[in-house]
């Protein structure tokens, strides 16, 4: 289910004195089964940007097409795209409304106009793709633990077998552990399953462990897109925009303006053992 923006814009309250330009001129395109993560400062238009993915906010100007439909067509009918394109809010715990796990997460289904049988089986298979046990699904979802809370969540999305999978900021207020669970689900989403996920995120760690693709937005803007080692060479643009770089590339960019024959660029904290060894070696350190 490709994904479209043509000269993207958007303001808020247009033409009153609480204007507000939250897009400007984006060009933009996602094809099937990309893993993409999308990072940029709080206001930065991220969440205005993913929201126009499913139609939830549409341009002030330019086109957004999903999957050949323009969003902005006379009559059409977006239903059918947002239960193609599923979308996980920050804070996606304040989504839950059912007085049963089982009962949140079946009404995405159940509104697909699905049968009883195959409601209980997409339950079933999105408590286990979330790493959730079955037998959770009795007990009020406000009984359980913030992870467990976020996780039901993104199970309700997870049951209507979307095309495009939206989270924006899925780890946010979790523990360490709570986020660790919340990530790899999803890696491990998107690897069987092979479908399109896109992860807002402030977490550079996150986004670089995890996606194939970085979009940066600052001010309404797209500024990069590109493979993570590409983007996260910009580290001092990064920072000028109040965003960063892994701290496995700000390890690497302090030794290198040290005189340490380190590369730019590490995605993860091994990358950066690997090559801060090589350069001991080459060093003469044999410890």
């Amino acid at each position: 289910m490709p994904i479209r923006l043509n000269n993207v814009s958007f303001t808020y309250s247009q033409g009153t004195p609480f204007e507000r330009h939250a897009l400007r001129n984006v060009d933009l395109s996602i094809a099937d089964g990309e893993f993409v993560g999308i990072i940029g400062q709080t206001g930065s238009g991220k969440s205005t940007l993913v929201q126009m993915f499913n139609g939830l906010i549409k341009p002030t100007s330019g086109s957004v097409i999903v999957n050949d439909i323009l969003t902005t067509a006379k009559g059409v009918k977006l239903k059918p795209l947002r239960e193609q394109v599923g979308l996980v809010f920050q804070f996606a715990e304040y989504q839950l409304f059912a007085e049963t796990v089982a009962a949140d997460i079946a009404f995405g289904p159940q509104n697909q106009g699905l049968s009883p049988e195959e409601v209980c089986r997409r339950v079933d298979q999105a408590l286990v793709t979330v790493g959730l046990p079955v037998e959770i699904k009795d007990r009020s979802p406000f009984e359980l633990s913030g992870g467990q809370m976020r996780r039901v969540a993104v199970a309700g999305v997870l049951a209507m077998n979307p095309k495009v999978f939206i989270l924006d900021e899925p780890t946010a207020g979790l523990d360490p552990q709570g986020r660790d669970d919340i990530l790899s689900q999803i890696a491990k989403l998107h690897k069987e399953r092979g479908i399109t996920v896109i992860l807002v995120s402030h977490s550079m760690e996150d986004v670089a462990r995890l996606v194939d693709r970085v979009i940066v937005i600052h001010e309404g803007e797209l500024k990069y897109d590109g493979r993570p080692a590409d983007v996260f060479r910009h580290g001092a643009e990064l920072k000028s925009m109040g965003l960063g770089v892994p701290q496995a590339t700000e390890v690497l960019q302090q030794l290198r303006s040290r005189g340490w024959n380190v590369p730019e660029v590490a995605l993860t904290v091994e990358e950066a053992k690997t090559a801060i060894l090589l350069a001991l070696r080459d060093r003469g350190y044999k410890g």
